[in-house]
């Protein structure tokens, strides 16, 4: 490794792409491309990144099978970053494998925190804590630790463990200072502000409020019976039943736990469970039936009980009974909490992570469009959406080979 190679790698695993540039920006020998590649992917041109970085791989000689691994786990943090989450995770398997079997256990664990990270997007929760737990950060350096800790909390925070989140947020707050990279820190700030962000609204006996995320964890370990509008539920500390696959059930819970101790009337449950201007007779018979399954659905939780005016909640064990909405009523507030998150989506990505189909995605972002609420550029198979404003800089992409001391 030259001296101007070793110097690049060097500012880059700083976070300083311009440095590193201004160092390599005129050489088209193959690790002078990596890390030209790398700088771009930091200051975020991707596509121009991934070209560099696939002209890098195929000037690699033979012999230089780690040198193309990583710029596989390079071009894979790009997919990561730009949510093309389509990338191969075959081939990052077999290029981490690469940088195991000949020692370069920095960018191997790196290239198994992007695949930790995919499945964190994707909602695989419980396959992301097992890949997790097969991964060591103690003898990594500062930057490789902050990205432990943050998928740490990443996990967590989905679990609604808000205790674990915060603890391991503040350990990813020291190694970044440690690492002394500014994305770094950045990134750990914006993954904080999720703690101190209100996440859902709480209604009940007629008052609303904003919850932070450990109010949501203290409230669905609570005693109260909880009419979940977030995840569709009907719960308590003991027992969920899901209504996520029952719209007109949950819509006709959802009515009577916020007008709890209250009944509601006939025409208002009919309104809000079959959006019907009008009752008539056979709206009213529809009502009954549809009352009678969700008595039969709640019967371990609450019972429905008839009123001179309409139907009531009457919980079993609870002595309240709350609703979590979320803090925005959104047709389309699923998309719009991954595009939130500042990067730019790919309508197929989102696809994936929502578990919809494409076509469905599509139409919600056409909608949303429509409403300003999202913008889209690029065309086919290049269009990304995002919400303003544009995206920020990359994570630090931590591919240089291992630099000398001193």
């Amino acid at each position: 490794m030259d001296s101007l190679i070793t110097a690049a790698a060097r500012a880059l695993a700083a976070g300083d792409p311009l440095g590193a540039l201004n160092r390599v920006a005129l050489r088209d020998d193959a690790p002078a491309l990596a890390l030209r590649g790398i700088a771009m992917a930091q200051l975020g041109d991707f596509v121009r990144a991934k070209t560099l970085l696939r002209r890098a791989a195929r000037a690699f000689g033979p012999k230089e099978a780690v040198a193309r691994a990583r710029c596989v786990v390079a071009e894979a943090e790009i997919a990561l970053v730009s949510r093309d989450l389509s990338f191969p995770a075959k081939a990052l398997d077999a290029a981490r494998a690469m940088l195991e079997a000949h020692g370069d256990l920095v960018n191997a664990a790196h290239a198994g925190y992007l695949g930790v990270r995919r499945l964190l997007l994707i909602g695989r929760l419980d396959e992301a804590e097992r890949r997790l737990a097969g991964l060591d950060p103690a003898a990594l350096p500062p930057a490789s630790r902050v990205a432990h800790e943050l998928v740490v909390a990443g996990i967590a925070m989905r679990r609604l463990r808000t205790k674990a989140a915060r603890t391991a947020l503040a350990r990813a707050e020291r190694a970044a200072r440690q690492a002394a990279i500014p994305a770094l820190t950045a990134e750990v700030e914006s993954a904080s502000l999720a703690l101190n962000t209100p996440a859902a609204r709480l209604m009940a006996r007629g008052e609303e409020r904003l919850l932070l995320l450990d109010e949501v964890e203290t409230l669905l370990a609570s005693k109260a019976l909880v009419v979940d509008a977030c995840r569709h539920v009907v719960r308590d500390a003991r027992t969920v039943v899901s209504l996520a696959r029952r719209p007109v059930l949950f819509a006709l819970a959802r009515a009577l736990g916020e007008a709890w101790p209250k009944d509601v009337p006939r025409g208002t449950l009919i309104a809000r469970a079959f959006r019907a201007k009008t009752a008539d007779e056979s709206h009213r018979a529809r009502l009954r039936v549809e009352v009678g399954r969700l008595r039969r659905m709640l019967r371990t939780l609450a019972d429905v009980t008839a009123t001179s005016q309409g139907f009531a909640l009457v919980p079993h064990r609870a002595r309240e009974v709350m609703v979590l909405a979320r803090p925005v009523e959104e047709a389309h507030a699923a998309v719009l909490a991954f595009l939130a998150d500042g990067e730019s989506w790919s309508s197929s990505a989102l696809a994936l992570a929502l578990g919809a189909s494409q076509r469905t995605v599509q139409r919600a972002l056409d909608q949303l469009a429509a409403q300003g609420k999202v913008q889209s550029f690029g065309r086919g198979r290049a269009r990304r959406w995002m919400t303003p404003p544009v995206p920020g800089f990359p994570t630090t992409l931590l591919l240089p080979a291992p630099l000398p001391s001193g």
